[in-house]
């Protein structure tokens, strides 16, 4: 009699170990496709320009939750963290294409709300919805957004490109989306004990934006533009810092010191997480769905971003032998550990 096969949890992979797991065996075999799998999109040459191509996947009850999260906020976060990885690659989204599976409670109208802030991100971005798919589905609403752009072949940026000497540097602030997270899922817990009390959300206006209606950062690119330059590699930050941290330092096969000090976060986040008894640095570090920019810059280029507000230094690119590291404020040296929200934990 055969034994029976081990069988390995998903769970015990990850997201991440998953897709190295599947993806280990892929072999290019198109010319035009200068880029797979293991960046923040695939890169196709098909002429004079490059089509940089990503997709996203979100799930009722595993990315939304429906008892705060409204329609139109959730179409039009669907298209713009999908979004955010063509910029992550120095690139221009310009299509888009929408896949639905909907249940049966929701009606006509709901879709519709859903489409009007698709539609919004569309108007607000320049992007054209070219296409996509609706199915039944017995389990809520998924949607899948797949987005096309293009970028000339010397200006895309990979996860790859950072060498040691690089200044590691963030755009915006971070831990505001999570932060905006937990008050909505504390409020959210109170209705179900009280569907009387209404929702306490004074003065939070900023981290909620930034959980319900985020923004990509098709300004910074501009801004590279604009001053001529370009990172050495970029990584959006979806995961959180830390993971997105050590992406880039695999794909570069490089180290890393992170400041904590100089991790930079908005007066709202600190104070919400006061409130919730959370250390707003772990909120940063792995919290996610920030959609800011994560990117290295060569120190000759360091001036001219040195007096933008919107660019911080949050570190510095070593050898990889050095390891992934956080400084902190005290001088101690810790090993940098993704411990985000995982997909599939």
């Amino acid at each position: 009699m055969n034994k029976e096969r081990k069988q390995t949890k998903i769970s015990d992979l990850g997201e991440f170990g998953l897709i190295d797991r599947l993806t280990k065996k892929i072999e290019l075999k198109n010319r035009s496709t200068i880029k797979g799998v293991g960046d923040d999109a695939a890169v196709l040459d098909y002429g004079s320009k490059c089509v940089v191509f990503s997709t996203d996947l979100l799930t009722e009850g595993v990315h939304f939750n429906l008892m705060y999260v409204p329609l139109k906020h959730l179409g039009y976060k669907a298209v713009v963290v999908n979004l955010s990885d063509i910029y992550a690659m120095n690139a221009r989204p310009k299509q888009i294409t929408v896949n639905l599976a909907l249940s049966n409670k929701f009606s006509v109208e709901a879709v519709e709300e859903l489409y009007s802030g698709i539609y919004l991100a569309c108007e607000n971005y320049g992007i054209d919805l070219v296409g996509g798919d609706t199915t039944s589905s017995l389990t809520g609403l998924t949607i899948s957004v797949s987005v096309l752009g293009e970028a000339n072949t010397e200006d895309l940026v990979y996860r790859s490109g950072a060498q040691p000497g690089d200044w590691l540097c963030v755009s915006g602030d971070l831990g505001g989306a999570y932060m905006g997270l937990q008050l909505l899922e504390r409020e959210n817990e109170v209705f179900k004990v009280n569907q009387s009390m209404k929702p306490q959300l004074q003065g939070y206006d900023y981290i909620l934006e930034r959980q319900l209606k985020p923004e990509p950062r098709a300004d910074i690119v501009e801004v590279f533009e604009k001053l001529k330059m370009k990172p050495t590699a970029m990584i959006d930050i979806s995961d959180g810092l830390s993971s997105e941290i050590l992406h880039l330092c695999k794909n570069s096969k490089v180290g890393c010191r992170l400041n904590e000090g100089k991790v930079p976060m908005d007066s709202q986040t600190k104070d919400m997480a006061e409130e919730l008894h959370i250390n707003p640095l772990v909120a940063a570090l792995n919290g996610g769905e920030d959609y800011e920019l994560l990117f290295t810059l060569s120190p000759n280029d360091f001036d001219k971003i040195k007096n933008d507000p919107d660019f911080t230094v949050i570190g510095e690119i070593v050898d990889a032998g050095k390891g992934v590291n956080l400084i902190t404020t005290g001088g101690s040296e810790v090993p940098l550990q993704a411990q985000g929200w995982k997909h599939l934990g």
